[in-house]
């Protein structure tokens, strides 16, 4: 794609935000996706992070049927007019991508939209994180955010009853990998066709997918950051709380700035 059409962008850029999982290492009684941050749901900082990107034309949110009545109630309440659809999630997260790359399918989007797929419990993600995966998706078919690693990882096996080293990979090619994780819609449906069948296929994120399936489709890395929390258990929330008061401190700056902007463009119109 050429720079003119970046900024036309001719595709449909989807994001779809999961939002089925009930995590069991979380509090089972209060489901973490309507857990507050800063007075406001973790699902809905996920929804609004891609509402807010100008490139994102479409949002669709999956759900466990069980919260299915309560996020479509705070999507109604908030008026997030890129939501498209709100759909039953599965069993797995891989049920739940699949559940969405259908409905997108039966809906004839082009195999060659962009599809931003994020974890709705990383609830603060970044634009530049969003608009980076998708300016990698002009190069690349498969991308995904990920935050280089600053600790050694150790590649293990079992040994009776303990693990033991296996390898050591090089620290610096190592990466923690987080969301969007950003596809073209024909790689990544594709990719989901060709494992279909495997009865050991039970991927954990969405780019092992492809790395598995289609291992000649390179997946590049787009630069991740510590904010980009993934709230996993209850003691993740201090983290989060502390990440989203430094975020409302900048976008309240912005909208500062912006509200000036529109002050001086009216005086320089009259």
């Amino acid at each position: 794609m050429q720079e003119e059409e970046k900024k036309q962008q001719t595709v449909p850029v989807v994001a779809v935000v999961l939002a089925a999982g009930f995590g069991t290492r979380f509090d089972p009684e209060n489901p973490k996706q309507l857990v507050c941050i800063a007075d406001k749901p973790i699902v809905c900082w996920s929804i609004e992070a891609f509402e807010r990107n100008s490139r994102v034309s479409d949002i669709v949110v999956v759900v466990n049927p069980k919260v299915r009545d309560g996020i479509e109630g705070l999507i109604d309440e908030a008026g997030y007019g890129k939501v498209r659809m709100v759909i039953d999630g599965g069993a797995e997260r891989a049920d739940s991508t699949m559940a969405a790359l259908d409905v997108l399918k039966q809906a004839g989007i082009p195999e060659s939209a962009k599809i931003l797929i994020h974890d709705a419990v990383r609830p603060l993600v970044s634009q530049e994180s969003i608009d980076e995966s998708i300016d990698a998706l002009d190069e690349f078919s498969a991308a995904t955010v990920a935050f280089a690693s600053t600790d050694t990882i150790l590649l293990t096996h079992d040994a009776g009853d303990r693990k033991v080293i296996a390898s050591v990979p090089d620290r610096a090619d190592t990466f923690r990998a987080q969301t969007p994780q950003s596809f073209r819609f024909g790689t990544i449906h594709h990719a989901y066709e060709l494992a279909a069948g495997d009865p050991d296929f039970h991927p954990t994120d969405d780019t092992r997918v492809v790395v598995d399936y289609m291992p000649d489709e390179p997946v590049a890395i787009v630069s991740g950051s510590e904010t980009n929390l993934k709230v996993t258990t209850l003691a993740d929330l201090p983290t989060a709380e502390r990440i989203a008061a430094s975020v409302m401190h900048q976008l309240t700056k912005e909208e500062a700035r912006e509200r000036m902007h529109a002050i001086l463009r009216e005086a320089m119109g009259r």
